[in-house]
């Protein structure tokens, strides 16, 4: 089963469309999986044009025509990508539960994060008298809490998992790419 947003833009492949995907707060598992599917993104390729992925080299966000993101917001830049990325794509797809619902890295929701810089860079055994926390101007700022993608933006597909397969991104993605609303079946569904 694959969830869709009301309004989801529908897609046909008359000609290639641009994919393009975000990795945020998360551990790049959703990529890895969508790297699974092996010899079958030669197939895929005949259908889309990559643009920012793990296949390119390609580090801005251009137009697309679908966009996979991964892993929630834990700090300010991760909700500056997904702005900017949702601005660049007609169809937006949450892939994985860091995406979704905010996935392991939420579990430090119920923690303060304050006090945790403050006992990690000041207080652990080992730590200098003048130890202090980092407040680089170039570290993002940390959220309170890690966020799923969608309390954000606007999200027109979500692919659950944690990771999905690689069967389950193939199926996704050419439900899509030919028109057809996404539908995962029970088999093609886990959590690792």
């Amino acid at each position: 089963m694959t969830m869709a947003r009301d309004g989801a833009p529908p897609l046909h492949a008359s000609h290639k469309l641009k994919l393009a995907t975000v990795s945020l707060a998360g551990c790049f598992g959703c990529h890895m999986s969508f790297l699974d599917i092996d010899e079958r993104l030669l197939q895929l390729l005949e259908l889309v044009e990559f643009d920012r992925s793990p296949l390119t080299d390609i580090k801005t966000i251009g137009r697309c025509d679908i966009g996979l993101i991964e892993g929630g917001l834990c700090n300010a830049e991760n909700v500056h990508v997904l702005r900017e990325f949702r601005a660049n794509c007609k169809t937006l797809v949450a892939v994985g539960a860091c995406a979704i619902n905010g996935g392991l890295p939420a579990q430090r929701n119920q923690l303060n994060v304050g006090q945790i810089l403050h006992d990690v860079y000041c207080t652990q055994t080992g730590i200098g008298a003048k130890s202090q926390i980092p407040n680089d101007p170039e570290l993002p700022l940390p959220l309170n809490q890690v966020h799923p993608i969608h309390e954000v933006v606007h999200v027109d597909y979500f692919l659950p998992g944690c990771p999905p397969s690689g069967d389950a991104i193939w199926t996704f993605l050419n439900d899509l790419i030919a028109g057809r609303t996404p539908h995962l079946g029970h088999g093609l569904m886990h959590y690792d």
